[in-house]
């Protein structure tokens, strides 16, 4: 990484290899030339942020950038340096609490990095299988991962355990199992394998992989094999539905793809505290200046004759030979030190008390609880409660987190005509039909990527002869169809299963892929079989898929599958009409729709196809542009056979949570690495998209324009919806809801916005794209990696006005945004516990998240920010009598207090009203602010710690304290006399303004107070009466006894 960035500087970024080759299993190849390892990083992986040696001061360094600490940390000093007299034995300094847990949250770290470092690996090394901790892995190694075992490191798939040479892997990413191909030629013998790998340096891009192979068998030319996506095992993967594979590694370490899209986790600051921050400002520059006039009017004073020294105060002779202006200084920091009680120490502590105990009730909190998990929720950093009451931006993932990632086939619809979910056509007799709904039905059961799932049972049966590799399917006998419930599919993507699930219904059956042949089982129980002879897969510019496929009887078909606005123009036009309502229909009530279409391929058409994939597919260069211009060709003239309606299933309540959180003046913002029509059903589903919507699309699609460059369309389109949605939009108060917008951009438009060549487009490209985002009422972010997730986050955060953002999502790809955003909300969903290890606060389900903010976000803003204005304002009532009482001293730095009662005001006297405030006001009921949002906006842009209240609450102590002084000074206007003759002095003045002071400030809090328990009564009423118990056993009890 050092010399990554010293090349940089010195400009030995432009001479740095694009590419890296690597050796299978560290043989030269060929064999008889000389073997020079290369050097790669290791496999370990780094997650902590402090070692030991640098943890003291790393941390003291994040400590002391609080204002307060480095204030705290001077008084102490000063105090340490010298005794004053005016000043009471205590200790000054502050004990940050957050030491301790930042070390144990670290020390956690430490142990997570470990459990992955040591994790024991097999790795193939001359023929021997030998376990090896996983950080010692090196790029070349060749290694063994077993079924349900995640993978160490980025793997090449040489070697698989299925005779179609494919395994499956799950991913948070995909949050469904995906199909890896081994390289053709490796997968008979790995272990005497001599091979090179060249590639592409390590990047984050999780969809992108370009390399090739160079195999060497004996003295023959080397074979060139081309390498893709589909070869590569992403670190962090599981193994599913496949017993072993054998990988060679390619990148490891921080190198992998995972790891590059990993954001490093920061100290999160709440704007609470920024907003302490610049009030201690303004109140240590009332202390500095109270320092400067008492010390100039000291001195001033001094000056007169026969005051510098009195006959009853001689100056001893070390005191004459000091030097003026030392003792001026000196006089300086003593006035610091006393008046430094108008900077709340005591308030620091309060705040993290009321922030640890306060997080307890949303652990406590029972409708948080979720009976199927039995879980309810967890905080994982308590710092940043009231931050869930600023909120302004939402950032939620899609799958797993707004829906159940549960697919359901609701209906389809063929030649214009509708069937439900029974199969049934309505108003049509299906013979009139029925050769189309066939071929409609075998369609769905051969255009996709699904795969029947294994299992250990049907292992055995195979053995015996009996059942196929379908669950319940006798082969040799009577074949009876399982149920839909028995049979068990996994794909790439859910809607694949609910096609083929929907397909059942209707009859047609998929059994299976076996050595490139699918069967299906039909409606009259025969098995029917087609060779798999191509797979032209998904991408987000063509947004639709096909497959190839020979019949028995020899007959070439494509089949088609897509969006739409993908298919209708490479079909028949006469034929789409009667598809179109439908398909519209469907989209408007919240359902994926796919149109299906097919087409005969003459020997001559698919020889011309056959050889077109082929040799794109051998490409290493503009690989993707070539085989995009096969695919155009093949999928044009196409008939189409109609379409299909699937449901992703909602998270309980999830619309309505959404709904709320857009009433409470909350954006809210999807990105998802899914395709964009499931990521636009989907918040169509969730009302975040309405009928009168209009949507704006910022897609590679749009951007595909005849004649003109990606990048000037770019421009053009950002000028537009620039435009549409900022210049000519109508204020906010007068905007109807006609005129909302909805903003839809993929990662790969992102890519350009964000990485522009040129510096000048960069900026504007920005801009624009934020601005147009910002006056959306909702944005769709598609095919997202995770550190784009992250990069989308930053920009909104680091945007003109600072918004408060919040990232919720319960998968590993998830991680980098929740890390991001000032406050990260984990779903304890069912891929994995990361998110949730690395969030501030989890919860069992989305619609929790309305609660969280709505109710415990704004009643912890309105609490905390309550306890900030009081403390500083019953500090202020304190310490301006002490500072009036200076100008009738004669500036001496003569305490008006007692010191008992300077250490105790902060901390036994006024400390715990407040702090049960902090902990159970509730100014509105719980009931009522689930029931109106809006109330949700009142306190929003931070509005109860500005400068207004600010202001408000230091007048209000400036008058109090005025009242307290000279309201006494009055009172001692008419002198009186003790019993025994003596005066009342200094120390009686000091305690009736001390008396009048306590009273005022509790029964001020309790005059705020509207919401009281027992709680509360007890510790205002128990304050106030420990306080007078205390002055009598004090004053009339010991006093008397010293004196």
């Amino acid at each position: 990484m050092l010399r990554r960035r010293l090349n940089r500087w010195f400009g030995g970024e432009d001479r740095r290899v694009d590419s890296r080759t690597i050796y299978v299993g560290h043989r030269p190849c060929p064999a008889n030339e000389v073997f020079i390892p290369p050097k790669f990083c290791d496999n370990r992986i780094v997650s902590s942020k402090y070692t030991v040696w640098n943890f003291l001061p790393k941390n003291l360094f994040e400590q002391f950038r609080r204002i307060a600490n480095f204030y705290f940390l001077i008084i102490f000093l000063v105090q340490v340096r010298a005794s004053f007299v005016c000043m009471p034995t205590q200790t000054q300094c502050y004990s940050d609490f957050d030491i301790l847990p930042q070390g144990y949250e670290d020390w956690l770290r430490h142990k997570a990095d470990n459990e992955v470092n040591k994790y024991r690996v097999t790795v193939l090394e001359d023929g021997r299988r030998i376990q090896k901790e996983s950080e010692k892995i090196k790029v070349g190694d060749v290694l063994e991962v077993d079924e349900d075992e995640t993978f160490p490191c980025d793997l090449i798939l040489l070697q698989s355990s299925r005779d179609d040479g494919t395994c499956f892997v799950t991913t948070a990413m995909y949050y469904s199992s995906i199909t890896h191909y081994t390289v053709p030629d490796t997968e008979r013998d790995v272990e005497s394998l001599n091979a090179t790998i060249e590639c592409e340096q390590p990047q984050p891009d999780l969809y992108k992989f370009v390399g090739r192979m160079h195999i060497y068998k004996n003295n023959e030319e080397p074979t060139l094999r081309s390498l893709g996506p589909e070869n590569l095992l992403l670190k962090g993967a599981t193994l599913k539905n496949t017993q072993s594979i054998c990988g060679v590694a390619v990148y490891t370490g921080m190198e992998t793809k995972m790891a590059l899209n990993y954001q490093g986790k920061s100290q999160k600051r709440s704007v609470v505290e920024k907003s302490i921050n610049a009030f201690l400002l303004v109140y240590l520059c009332i202390l500095v200046s109270k320092a400067l006039v008492c010390t100039t009017l000291k001195y001033v004073w001094q000056s007169k004759p026969g005051q510098d020294e009195p006959w009853y105060n001689e100056k001893t002779l070390k005191e004459k030979e000091t030097n003026r202006y030392l003792n001026m200084f000196t006089d300086f920091l003593s006035f610091m030190v006393l008046f430094n009680f108008i900077i709340p120490v005591s308030m620091y502590v309060t705040v993290e008390m009321q922030k640890f105990l306060g997080s307890f009730f949303i652990s406590w909190d029972k409708d948080f609880f979720d009976s199927e998990i039995e879980e309810g929720a967890l905080v994982n950093t308590s710092d940043l409660n009231e931050e869930l009451g600023q909120v302004e931006y939402v950032f939620t993932d899609k799958t797993g987190t707004l829906t159940q990632n549960n697919m359901e086939f609701i209906e389809c619809c063929i030649d214009g005509h509708q069937y439900n979910w029974q199969g049934e056509c309505c108003g049509v007799p299906p013979s009139v039909v029925k050769e189309r709904e066939e071929l409609f039905l075998r369609a769905l059961c051969l255009c996709h990527t699904v795969q029947v799932k294994e299992s250990t049972e049907q292992g055995q049966g195979q053995e015996d002869g009996r059942i196929d590799q379908v669950d319940g399917l006798m082969v040799d006998g009577q074949v009876v169809p399982p149920l839909q419930e028995q049979r068990g599919f996994i794909a790439s993507s859910p809607d694949e299963i609910a096609l083929v699930q929907g397909a059942m219904r209707y009859g047609f059956t998929f059994l299976g892929l076996e050595s490139k042949t699918m069967k299906i089982l039909n409606r009259t129980n025969d098995v029917e079989m087609y060779e798999l002879l191509h797979v032209l897969n998904f991408d987000p510019v063509r947004r639709r898929m096909s497959v190839i496929v020979r019949s028995i009887s020899g007959e070439t078909l494509l089949f088609c599958k897509g969006a739409d606005s993908s298919i209708f123009p490479r079909v028949k036009q006469e034929e789409v009409e009667k598809i179109r309502m439908h398909v519209e229909r469907n989209a408007t009530d919240g359902y994926r729709t796919l149109c299906v279409a097919y087409k005969h391929l003459t020997p001559e058409e698919y020889d011309q196809v056959d050889s077109g994939l082929r040799e794109a597919r051998l490409a290493l260069q503009d690989r993707e542009e070539k085989l995009m211009a096969v695919y155009n060709q093949v999928e044009t003239g196409m008939n189409l056979i109609g379409a299909t309606a699937v449901e992703d299933r909602l998270q309980e309540e999830a619309a309505e949570t959404m709904e709320a959180l857009q009433g409470a003046g909350i954006k809210v913002w999807v990105l998802t690495g899914d395709k964009m029509e499931t990521a636009k059903s989907t918040c169509y589903a969730c009302r975040l998209f309405k009928r009168n919507t209009e949507l704006l699309e910022l897609t590679v699609r749009t951007l595909e324009y005849p004649g003109k460059r990606r990048e000037d369309r770019l421009h053009d389109l950002l000028l537009e919806y620039h435009k549409k949605t900022v210049q000519d939009a109508p204020p906010a108060k007068t905007r109807v809801a006609s005129q909302d917008f909805g903003f839809i951009v993929d990662g790969a438009t992102l890519s350009m916005v964000l990485n522009s060549s040129s510096e000048n487009n960069l900026h504007d490209y920005k801009d624009l794209f934020l601005q147009i985002c910002q006056n959306c009422t909702s944005v769709l972010c598609c095919r997202m990696a995770p550190l784009q997730k992250a990069q989308i986050v930053k920009m909104v955060k680091n945007s003109k006005g600072s918004p408060i953002t919040l990232s919720v999502g319960d998968g590993a790809n998830d991680v980098s945004m929740i890390l991001e955003a000032h406050v990260g909300i984990g779903i304890k969903g069912k891929e994995g516990r990361q998110a949730v290890r690395n969030s501030d606060y989890a919860i069992p389900k989305l619609k929790h998240l309305k609660k969280l903010l709505l109710a415990h976000g704004h009643l912890y803003y309105v609490r905390i920010a309550h306890l900030v204005q009081y403390f500083f304002y019953k500090n202020l009532c304190f310490i301006l009598p002490q500072f009036l009482y200076q100008f009738f001293c004669g500036c001496s730095q003569q305490p008006l207090y007692d010191a008992a009662y300077l250490t105790m005001y902060n901390i036994c006297f006024t400390s715990m009203p407040i702090l049960a405030y902090s902990l159970f006001e509730q100014h509105i009921s719980i009931e009522m602010l689930l029931e109106n949002a809006t109330l949700y906006r009142q306190i929003g842009k931070n509005a109860m710690l500005r400068w207004g209240p600010f202001l408000y609450w230091t007048l209000l102590g400036v008058f109090h304290g005025l009242v307290f002084f000279f309201g006494v000074w009055f009172l001692f206007s008419n002198p009186a006399l003790q019993d025994n003759g003596q005066a009342f002095g200094n120390w009686s003045y000091g305690t009736i303004v001390f008396t009048i002071l306590v009273f005022t400030v509790t029964l001020k809090l309790a005059l705020d107070t509207r919401h009281w328990t027992w709680i509360n009564h007890f510790v205002i009423w128990g304050s106030l009466a420990f306080y007078v118990f205390f002055s009598f056993f004090w004053g009339g009890v010991i006093w008397l006894e010293i004196n």
